[in-house]
């Protein structure tokens, strides 16, 4: 069936055997994923993201002396939907080292960049042909949380996470136990600071954020005490508030373990989390008034230290990736449920840690 098959980009470390950018394919009607292909050769391109045309790709290179200066450095590639094939256009230092994260802003006029290790947010415009022009923004955070002691002994930014209808910009810092808030000015390139920054509980370590498709609710996952945190979004002050926190670890398990990815299912009714160390999938049920979660499970994602995962555009299937066993794992979605359910699938490559889905044109 038209439309349900899918190629899928996946960002690695490439510390190990990898080369760069995979390139796998996805078939939604039979839950079947081929063998992934090396796409493009980058160092350690540990998150990609797409611009809204879905014709450009942007990845990091997560490093911190790009070019022997204390940065990490963000590329560009033109995407043929058809084949999968990246072509690279260029590529720009983020001015801050560590690069972890990228998002790019509703028009497709500037990537957004967290360097993570520098604790600083960049801002990248695009050109015409998606290549992108030199800084036009940065943004130093400052001051340190200090309750884990050799995590957040100073700001880093984690994930810059976009309204795409508000233009605001909401930068998860783990360093800080704060969500930092901007208005973004997409014809300038620049980032204004919100005034609704918010703050965590001590020791949080917020990693990722998501936006409930309702408008009314944003979640966020918090790696260092491995917890979800449920908040109140009022979209037109671009106020959030805090309501719930609950754990991403089943009740009474004492082991190490550290979050990384967050996602919504398309229908709105279900979270999920991912755990390190755990090596779980945890679901939550989302109360369609108030937001709130109830616990639903925990799922094995059948691999260790499993970080970004993907949600396919219909809902039925889920794909994680597994960083320290080498693998990819797909899951069947049961809507009614939220539960998951491995269909046998696997898929072997060097330490993914980002999965993009995109349709095939």
């Amino acid at each position: 069936m038209a439309g349900n098959d899918f190629l899928v980009f996946i960002g690695a470390y490439t510390r190990s055997d990898g080369l760069g950018i995979g390139l796998a394919r996805f078939d939604a009607d039979t839950g079947t994923l081929t063998t992934p292909e090396l796409a493009a050769e980058l160092v350690n391109p540990s998150f990609v993201a797409l611009d809204p045309s879905l014709s450009h790709l942007y990845a990091v290179t997560e490093i911190d002396d790009y070019k022997a200066k204390v940065s990490g450095a963000l590329s560009s590639f033109a995407v043929d939907r058809t084949s999968g094939e990246l072509t690279f256009l260029n590529r720009q230092p983020t001015n801050g080292p560590g690069p972890c994260f990228v998002n790019v802003d509703a028009k497709g006029q500037n990537a957004v960049v967290a360097n993570y290790n520098g604790g600083s947010v960049a801002v990248l415009p695009i050109n015409d042909d998606g290549s992108l022009k030199p800084l036009s923004d940065f943004v130093q955070h400052e001051g340190a949380s200090g309750v884990v002691s050799d995590r957040q002994k100073g700001p880093h930014a984690h994930s810059a996470n976009l309204d795409l209808e508000t233009s605001r910009v909401y930068v998860n810092d783990l360093g800080l136990d704060r969500i930092k808030s901007y208005e973004l000015d997409s014809s300038a390139g620049k980032l204004t600071p919100a005034g609704l920054d918010v703050e965590l509980h001590p020791g949080a370590g917020p990693r990722h954020f998501d936006f409930h498709p309702d408008g009314k609710h944003a979640y966020a996952i918090n790696e260092l005490d491995n917890t979800i945190t449920t908040m109140d979004y009022e979209r037109a002050s671009g106020r959030l508030t805090v309501v719930q926190t609950v754990s991403a670890l089943p009740e009474g398990w004492s082991g190490r373990s550290s979050c990384a990815d967050l996602h919504i299912s398309p229908n709105g009714r279900f979270i999920y989390g991912s755990n390190r160390g755990h090596d779980s999938i945890v679901i939550y049920a989302i109360e369609a008034t108030t937001g709130r979660l109830e616990y639903v499970g925990h799922e094995s994602t059948h691999g260790n230290s499993p970080r970004n995962f993907a949600i396919e555009p219909s809902g039925r299937y889920l794909l994680a990736a597994n960083q320290d066993t080498d693998n990819i794992i797909v899951f069947e979605v049961d809507n009614d449920s939220g539960k998951l359910t491995a269909t046998g699938t696997e898929v072997s490559v060097s330490m993914p840690v980002c999965l993009k889905l995109v349709p095939t044109a």
